[in-house]
């Protein structure tokens, strides 16, 4: 059965884990304002010099805060508590996971230098907190977040805004609706010019979660006391008020140990004759257990909504966990098995592209529609069809006797020509398939989530697809200026058949000579090549129309359609006779990714142990 107390340390490593998984990001980094919003946190606000930094010390009972003259605290610290059973005691940063601190006087080092890097040696100050978690059996479990001392006016080496930003950075912590406020008030000062108690005020009016905390009583003038304020009467809240006595700075410099310091606060309220009556609920080991107290409190009335947050983040880790896939085996079957359940993969998305199921398979129809018919129209048949070229090209083909009657050398090699213009459009075509398919290659090796974390193997696939491509072009290239050959190399006899014929010269009449003569002398006239042009170009009209339809089905027949059957045939058997050490290499994960797989991994086993420990709790009614 988990304890209350226990369940504090509990809330204590979720917002360790928040704040590790909010810095690497994730699919959860959505949720996590909101998780971070339902998790208590105690928000430590005072001017400075307010005895800020001695309070929280006395908290941790260790002596590991910076200390100077100013602004001493120019970043958040959030400090998480958790409660040991035994020494050592030790200290760990989130920027140095690696690194366990035994010496607190190196811990108060490591924050001025962490604060340094980030602000460099001046009194500027940054929003981005340094994590601290402090492991000891002298400590209640708690979070603590140090914020910078409230100020009036800028120093030298400061902006003039320091006082604005400084005041907007404390409110941003504490006006979150479960963040409890430690407003830490100096007694030898009027309650009423109290920075934190001025702030607190405005974020949380009616007192239900401030605490205010009384430091220096010892330092008053002799015959006055401050029980006006610690019973309540100067300003009231819901809270207790909380007198400490810290160290005296001859202490520090003497080294004192906080032990003796807690012994001699108990001695000051116990023998005081202002506060002995209240020496019960006065000093720094009281108010530790109080906030403990307190958070019992506040965690039961956020359970159902922790809880819901939780269940919440854990559905999307295991969702993101099975985006990253499980870890690659180490045997070469199941290594094999894993690269060829990946191929499939992409392949099924390719094909979805080609087939509809995803955009851009359509791009393959749009070159058949449009650029193929345009290619075509654009073919310079009016030029070369011309009355002159007509002429030049017949009579070049009769030679040095002129034909007798139709001028069939001259019409072949017209047609042979003119159809060789088809190839152009027909490579073209060929050509702009390809880039379509590649494209489509590229997005699909893009879109298969689970290739994601195998840079090597998506480069292999995407290069075996391109290779595959090409073998395919070449094919479709040689089979559509097949086609065109085809064309070329036997004409439609039918087709010249249904031309009108020339006149056909038969016996030795004087009618018949004259008839012969007229066409003789019409045979070499302009409109006689005007006719030739004009069948030639019909003829090219109808092999255009039939190429029209044929070059699609061309390159459909020996590329879309080898795509979508054989794309990675060539690479499966490649990839079928490799070793285990190169199938290995080939499935090589992006160190991202899988330091993201560990991360994940860990989160989800906090939040599932973390909603176990939540579950288990029997809640006092």
């Amino acid at each position: 059965m988990a304890t209350m107390e226990s369940l504090i340390g509990l809330m204590n490593r979720i917002q360790r884990a928040c704040t590790v998984l909010g810095d690497s990001g994730g699919a959860d980094a959505a949720s996590l304002p909101s998780l971070w919003e339902e998790l208590p946190s105690i928000a430590v606000v005072g001017g400075q010099s307010s005895g800020k930094s001695s309070v929280l010390e006395s908290i941790v009972g260790r002596d590991f805060l910076p200390r100077g003259s100013g602004i001493v605290t120019r970043r958040p610290l959030v400090l998480q508590l958790h409660q040991t059973e035994g020494p050592p005691e030790y200290a760990e940063f989130l920027h140095l996971p690696k690194r366990r601190f035994t010496d607190f006087a190196l811990v108060r080092r490591e924050i001025q230098d962490e604060t340094d890097r980030l602000t460099g040696k001046s009194k500027q100050i940054s929003p981005m907190p340094i994590h601290l978690s402090i492991y000891s059996p002298h400590v209640v479990n708690l979070t603590l977040i140090d914020l910078p001392g409230l100020t009036k006016v800028a120093v030298e080496g400061q902006p003039d805004s320091i006082v604005e930003d400084i005041e907007n950075m404390v409110r941003s912590y504490v006006e979150k609706p479960n963040c409890i406020i430690l407003a830490i008030s100096p007694a030898n000062q009027d309650i009423a010019t109290s920075d934190a108690i001025k702030l607190s005020k405005e974020v949380d009016p009616t007192g239900e979660r401030t605490f205010g905390v009384l430091t220096k009583l010892d330092l008053m003038d002799k015959g006055t006391n401050a029980l006006d304020v610690l019973e309540g009467r100067s300003y009231r809240l819901q809270q207790p008020w909380v007198g400490v006595v810290n160290r005296s700075q001859a202490d520090i410099n003497r080294n004192v140990d906080m032990i003796l310091a807690r012994r001699k606060e108990r001695e000051y309220f116990s023998s005081s004759p202002d506060y002995s009556h209240l020496a019960s609920r006065m000093g720094s080991e009281y108010l530790a257990k109080l906030l403990s107290q307190h958070l019992e409190t506040v965690i039961k009335a956020r359970i159902p909504s922790i809880t819901s947050l939780i269940n919440k983040t854990i559905d999307e880790l295991e969702s993101e966990m099975d985006n990253l896939g499980r870890p690659v085996a180490v045997d070469a079957g199941a290594q094999l098995y894993t690269i060829l359940e990946l191929c499939r993969a992409f392949d099924r998305i390719f094909k979805e592209h080609l087939d509809g199921g995803r955009p851009g398979g359509d791009r393959i129809y749009g070159v058949f529609d449009n650029q193929l018919p345009a290619a075509l129209k654009k073919l310079p048949f009016d030029r070369y069809l011309s009355l002159q070229n007509v002429k030049k090209v017949v009579s070049e083909a009769d030679g040095y006797q002129p034909h007798l009657i139709a001028p069939e050398q001259g019409y072949r090699r017209l047609i042979e020509v003119a159809l060789s213009y088809f190839r152009g459009p027909a490579e073209a075509s060929v050509d702009a398939v390809h880039y379509v398919l590649k494209e489509l290659v590229r997005k699909s090796v893009g879109e298969t989530q689970e290739l994601k974390r195998f840079p090597t193997l998506q480069a292999e696939i995407a290069a075996a697809a391109y290779e595959a491509l090409e073998r395919f072009r070449e094919d479709s290239r040689k089979t559509a200026v097949r086609l065109v050959d085809m064309e070329a190399s036997y004409l439609t006899v039918e087709f010249f058949r249904k031309l009108p014929q020339e006149v056909e010269v038969k016996g030795g009449t004087a009618a018949a000579a004259a008839a012969a003569a007229s066409t003789t002398i019409d045979r070499y006239s302009e409109g006689h090549y005007r006719r030739i042009a004009s069948n030639v170009s019909s003829y090219v009209a109808m092999v255009s129309e039939t190429l029209k339809n044929t070059i699609p089905k061309a390159v459909v027949y020996c590329q879309v359609r080898e795509a979508k059957r054989s794309l990675l045939d060539h690479f499966y058997t490649r990839v079928g006779k490799k070793e285990t050490d190169q199938l290995g290499r080939m499935l090589d994960e992006d160190p991202a990714l899988m330091e993201r797989r560990q991360q994940c991994a860990k989160r989800l086993e906090l939040y599932k142990s973390a909603r176990d420990e939540i579950d288990s709790v029997s809640w006092a009614r």
